[in-house]
């Protein structure tokens, strides 16, 4: 939301002073305070709608567990993967001796 559409804050509303006439406050100044008042919570309103209008699509996009855990166990596949080369380039290079002693 962009911040300069607002125009008031709490303090604005609650600081805000209204010259009073001889019937009281000016009529034509408080109706003017708000509708400002109005068009910032239609603004506010706007926004909260739109923002839980993006989290439901951000739920709704989010990936299942279940692909988490293929994620896993597909890992866990290339570690080992990686892990046999490993010893047959040990083996390659060192002799098959050195890749006995060490299991």
């Amino acid at each position: 939301m962009s911040m300069d559409r607002i125009q008031l804050s709490g303090k604005k509303i609650l600081e805000k002073d209204f010259k009073t006439g001889i019937r009281g406050y000016s009529q034509e100044e408080v109706d003017e305070f708000l509708d400002i008042i109005i068009q910032d919570y239609d603004n506010f309103k706007q926004e909260i709608d739109r923002l839980n209008e993006e989290i439901e699509n951000l739920k709704k996009n989010r990936p299942a567990e279940a692909p988490r855990a293929r994620s896993t166990q597909q890992s866990s596949q290339v570690n080992y993967d990686v892990l046999k080369r490993l010893s047959n380039l040990e083996k390659a290079v060192f002799g098959k001796r050195y890749a006995d002693s060490e299991e």
